[in-house]
């Protein structure tokens, strides 16, 4: 979809999480690890570049710090939009923000979000998806031999990045700034403990998800998988690379998603993740607010004991 488009209806509204970036006190043990998960990981300037392989796009940056940390979340809009953004920020009395250290003489609108988060707003081509990602399951109709060759799997490789899950001191009020200034929709939530938004352009369940805490922080990047079986391999692949430790196999409630979380060097989390439910343009969700049982997972392994901490916040 062009980056000229713009929206129709309800004032301006973002398309796609267009990047992530953060922190790492180690660049050479983040680049092993998601190699390892199955990422194209390139040097570009001080910072590793994140790719998924054919795919054009870079999804995520990461720069040395002394810690892991958030650095900014960069949104992309269609140009069409961004005289009616401009308006809208100034009507709700939010100003220009200065950009990152690492983010200087880059394009893009720059203001806070909540928690203080840098936000940039960019013009850039839609990479959330249109349509709902492929599904690949073994053939139906025969009797035999549906199962791959463990002699001949290949390694997992994710095909995009889905959505990032961002920690908050204030699921509700996130949750407005969300809605209210950048246009998402609310998919689903239970109470003040966690929301999950989409894009109104079209989107899976959520493009973003707030979850309470303390403070600012990225839980996880989730990477969409095209079969149960790239999530499972996905998990061996990661054990061998010595990354045993997540959560999962399992399977969500909130957008319905087979998922494997792998922990990361820094106490977050990557995610494998398969068959997300997909909100389509101009689709109204039946968003709810869904008992504590309902908000993680309908089937798994128990949820580890810290899978929910900040450790950015620590």
């Amino acid at each position: 979809m062009s980056a000229s488009m713009h929206s129709e209806h309800g004032g301006p509204a973002i398309h796609s999480v267009h990047e992530v970036v953060f922190s790492a006190p180690d660049l050479a043990e983040a680049e092993y690890f998601y190699r390892a998960f199955g990422l194209d990981v390139r040097h570009e300037g001080a910072a590793l570049a994140l790719y998924t392989f054919g795919h054009p796009h870079r999804w995520a940056r990461i720069y040395a710090g002394a810690r892991k940390q958030l650095l900014w979340l960069s949104l992309g809009i269609f140009e069409g939009d961004g005289g009616a953004f401009e308006d809208k920020l100034h009507s709700l009395g939010i100003g220009r923000a200065a950009p990152p250290r690492e983010a200087e003489g880059e394009d893009g609108r720059w203001i806070d979000g909540p928690d203080g988060v840098p936000i940039q707003l960019v013009v850039a081509e839609k990479c959330a998806p249109d349509i709902k990602s492929k599904r690949v399951f073994p053939p139906e109709t025969s009797a035999a031999g549906r199962a791959p060759h463990r002699s001949e799997v290949h390694a997992v490789q994710p095909n995009r990045l889905s959505h990032v899950l961002l920690f908050t001191s204030d699921v509700d009020a996130a949750r407005r700034f969300y809605e209210d200034v950048m246009g998402l929709r609310l998919s689903d939530h239970s109470g003040s403990i966690i929301a999950f938004m989409h894009g109104r352009h079209g989107s899976d369940h959520h493009l973003i998800a707030l979850a309470k805490s303390d403070g600012a922080g990225l839980h996880h990047t989730s990477w969409d998988v095209s079969s149960l079986d790239d999530v499972a391999l996905g998990s061996e692949q990661m054990a061998r690379a010595g990354f045993a430790e997540g959560w999962g196999l399992g399977r969500h409630v909130l957008g319905s998603n087979y998922f494997r979380y792998v922990r990361d060097p820094w106490g977050s989390y990557a995610e494998y993740s398969f068959d997300i439910d997909f909100i389509a343009a101009g689709t109204r969700w039946p968003a709810a607010d869904h008992p504590p049982e309902d908000a993680l997972y309908v089937w798994g392994p128990p949820v580890p004991a810290d899978f929910v901490t900040n450790h950015e916040s620590l």
